[in-house]
């Protein structure tokens, strides 16, 4: 019975049959020892998947899946670990050149209590790179809103960057640095209409492109956000592949991810809640507003 069972697990038309399966998991087996599963691709390995590339395919798409992306990502304090690992761990995936960018060396706090300690100072961030990126948490934006040092960096990075990009409350830095005005964006549901005081246009979906600004809703839309910039910078077909080595099907257990199908008593506890951040944040946008 065993047995039958994995003939139809392995004749499945989705899985090579079993005599393929073995003889190519005997070839790559020493080679999957010496890599990480999620780890980013070395030179050798991207080049030997290149090869492979079927003769049919266009140069630009060779190209492209060699293509190491320099994206920098701000790391600040009280910022929400999610919205930087999310995005980041397709990034690595990807083969990315990463610089976690702050002010200083020195660890940050982040909402889980977990610190980061940024790899490049603001000065030492390459001038041209494929995208910037900003992750939110609502505090942390709050107090970065006015903060010149970082306004400037990410307006200055921000003139040459491939894309400039955020999740969550991080296009409120965005739009704080005059990177926003005249796009359609998109930012946390409590804070996405702040935008408009920036010269936004506030657009209710998951993840906005609008020209070479992308822009992802709160939290975890930095996955779906993080695969659409995959998508851009290399193709369709690598995001979908880095999509399912991690295995990103969302199937939330209940219906209550965004403001029009949560329950109202949930909407309006977190309203409360939060509401002397969210009304200090829309204050230092229309602040921001008359800057621009």
């Amino acid at each position: 019975m065993q047995k039958e069972t994995e003939d139809k697990i392995f004749n499945n038309k989705k899985f090579p049959n079993r005599r393929s399966f073995l003889q190519g998991l005997s070839y790559t087996t020493a080679s999957l020892a010496a890599a990480p599963l999620f780890g980013q691709e070395n030179a050798e390995a991207q080049q030997s998947q290149a090869s492979t590339t079927p003769v049919e395919a266009s140069s630009e798409q060779a190209e492209a899946s060699l293509k190491k992306p320099k994206i920098a990502m701000l790391v600040h304090p009280k910022m929400v670990m999610q919205d930087l690992v999310g995005p980041m761990t397709v990034f690595n995936i990807m083969g990315a050149e990463i610089y976690l960018a702050w002010k200083n060396l020195d660890p940050v706090s982040t909402d889980l209590g977990i610190s980061v300690s940024s790899t490049t100072l603001f000065e030492d961030v390459p001038t041209e790179l494929d995208a910037l990126f900003v992750p939110g948490g609502l505090g942390g934006s709050i107090d970065l809103m006015e903060d010149q040092q970082v306004l400037s960096f990410l307006a200055d990075r921000g003139k040459t960057a491939g894309y400039v990009t955020s999740v969550c409350t991080g296009s409120l830095l965005l739009g704080a640095a005059g990177l926003l005005d005249g796009y359609n964006a998109t930012s946390h549901w409590y804070t996405r209409d702040h935008l408009a005081l920036m010269g936004a246009t506030p657009i209710n979906d998951r993840v906005v492109i609008d020209r070479n600004r992308i822009t992802g809703g709160g939290v975890t839309a930095g996955i779906d956000f993080g695969l659409m910039l995959a998508a851009k910078l290399h193709s369709e077909e690598d995001a979908m592949r880095y999509q399912l080595l991690i295995e990103y099907a969302p199937a939330p257990p209940f219906n209550a991810g965004t403001p029009e199908t949560a329950p109202e008593s949930t909407y309006n506890r977190i309203v409360e809640e939060r509401g002397p951040l969210i009304e200090q944040a829309r204050v230092l946008a229309a602040r921001a507003g008359g800057k621009i």
